[in-house]
């Protein structure tokens, strides 16, 4: 069996340029690239708030983003100027709690990056040393029908998956 196919890289490697990521508590971020900045959006998701509840929720989903957008940052060698919109919180012991965990986690980056407080309004603002074009430069390119706006996966990237699909189909019906 090929590995990629034994281990479901593919997939994976699918949902590591998908816009938005779950997170464990029922929340998601959507990670956005331009031109100018990335800007990432923390929201609570599916999460039917209680009213008890609220602000140690606001915080987890908030903590869980934090480490979990480190981790993408990195997986997807994001650099430049990065903007986060946490969830807002009320609480300057919360915002400086939620600080200290995203530059916990972004220590374990061999890149250079600042980070700035979280502001009143729930806003982050990072930039991080970009070393090479993000992955996704590589998988994607810009959409030929709507002038870029969109990505379409690059000629290389398909060709690839066409063949692995194509030696899987043979090695089925070779079975």
């Amino acid at each position: 069996i090929p590995i990629f196919e034994r281990f479901n890289v593919e997939r994976q490697i699918e949902q590591t340029f998908q816009r938005t990521v779950p997170l464990p508590s029922g929340g998601e971020i959507v990670i956005e690239e331009t031109e100018a900045l990335v800007a990432i959006d923390v929201n609570t998701g599916s999460h039917k708030q209680n009213s008890g509840d609220g602000k140690n929720f606001i915080l987890q989903v908030n903590m869980e983003a934090a480490k979990e957008i480190a981790r993408q940052i990195r997986l997807r060698n994001i650099g430049g100027l990065i903007i986060i919109d946490f969830i807002d919180m009320k609480q300057r012991r919360d915002r400086d709690t939620v600080l200290r965990r995203m530059r916990d986690e972004m220590a374990k980056d061999k890149a250079k990056c600042h980070i700035l407080p979280i502001s009143q309004l729930g806003i982050m603002e990072m930039t991080r040393q970009r070393h090479s074009e993000s992955y996704a430069s590589g998988i994607y390119t810009g959409c030929p029908y709507c002038n870029a706006r969109g990505i379409v996966k690059s000629p290389e990237t398909m060709s690839v998956e066409i063949q692995r699909r194509l030696v899987s189909v043979l090695r089925r019906l070779r079975a």
